[in-house]
């Protein structure tokens, strides 16, 4: 049976879309827009009802949605988990989709060999969530915010700590940020040039994000051949989202490099040409950022 015109966009589609839309106002939705300011803690990625933190392609959904809409908190749940709370949906509220990837698994029988094979199929389902601004009757902690934060020193101990134990080689000097796969380091101007702190971590999670790209590490390469291909802009946009992604971990604002203005662009490219490009790109974000954790010999790393 044909295919509907007026059949509903799948998943990719949808979000894939979105985040379109939001670039082309020169908006970034990886920019986490809660800055740690929840009472749920430093970590600002969107979190579940029960404070587990969502990862990959359900953190750029849920920050997209956070933005669109004004949201102060960083908490999601279903309708049904706030009514087992004892709380509900404001009537009109729209949901968030968030999605999960499963398989199924098909048997099959030759007829002539009576050979019994079997295949998987992979796809990705959603489901939709609710912030908790957008319930009532939640008990407070949902709604809490955080103590005033003081002012930032010029270097964040947590972080030196979390880069430092990755083991990149992490050179300073100069007035460029960049990571050179021939040589296997990170160059970094010093900490000093940067407007602030904050902005610095931002850089070397990008850059180090970067480093994990090496083939004795995550082994990814998209076919880039020359600067500015379409493989290049993807490998940019997964250190895009590998820095947002440890600078909600770490509990930092993820301030904008000037640069990265330039990609837009390039970004927008690969997007509108490929509709599943945005979840492979949070994948392997979320691969290099799990990588670059990984190495720290204690978990919680937020301050």
């Amino acid at each position: 049976m044909p295919r509907s015109k007026t059949s509903r966009p799948d998943v990719y589609t949808t979000i894939t879309d979105q985040i379109v839309n939001l670039l082309e106002t020169g908006v970034k939705p990886w920019t986490q827009p809660w800055h740690a300011a929840h009472a749920a803690g430093p970590v600002s990625r969107p979190l579940r009802h029960n404070g587990e933190a969502y990862s990959g392609i359900n953190t750029l959904i849920l920050w997209c949605y956070a933005m669109e809409r004004a949201y102060s908190a960083p908490i999601w749940m279903t309708f049904q988990q706030a009514r087992t709370l004892g709380a509900h949906v404001r009537k009109g509220e729209a949901s968030a989709p968030v999605v999960y990837a499963g398989a199924m698994t098909h048997s099959e029988t030759d007829q002539a060999t009576g050979e019994e094979t079997e295949s998987t199929r992979r796809f990705l389902k959603s489901y939709r969530v609710f912030n908790v601004d957008q319930i009532e009757g939640l008990p407070a902690h949902y709604y809490a915010k955080a103590e005033p934060r003081e002012t930032t020193p010029e270097r964040v101990a947590h972080a030196e700590a979390f880069f430092t134990a990755t083991g990149a080689e992490i050179r300073h000097g100069g007035s460029t940020a960049f990571y050179s796969p021939s040589h296997d380091f990170v160059q970094m101007p010093d900490i000093e040039t940067f407007d602030s702190a904050e902005a610095y971590y931002a850089t070397l999670g990008h850059e180090c994000t970067h480093w994990t790209r090496h083939a004795s590490r995550l082994d990814r390469s998209f076919g880039r051949e020359r600067f500015g291909d379409q493989g290049y802009a993807q490998e940019e946009l997964v250190a895009e989202l590998g820095a947002a992604f440890l600078c909600a971990d770490l509990g930092l604002d993820l301030k904008d490099r000037e640069d990265h203005a330039a990609y837009i662009a390039s970004w927008l490219k690969v997007l509108k040409n490929d509709k599943r490009a945005i979840f492979t790109a949070a994948a392997h974000a979320q691969r290099a950022a799990d990588y670059l954790h990984s190495f720290q010999s204690d978990k919680d790393i937020a301050a």
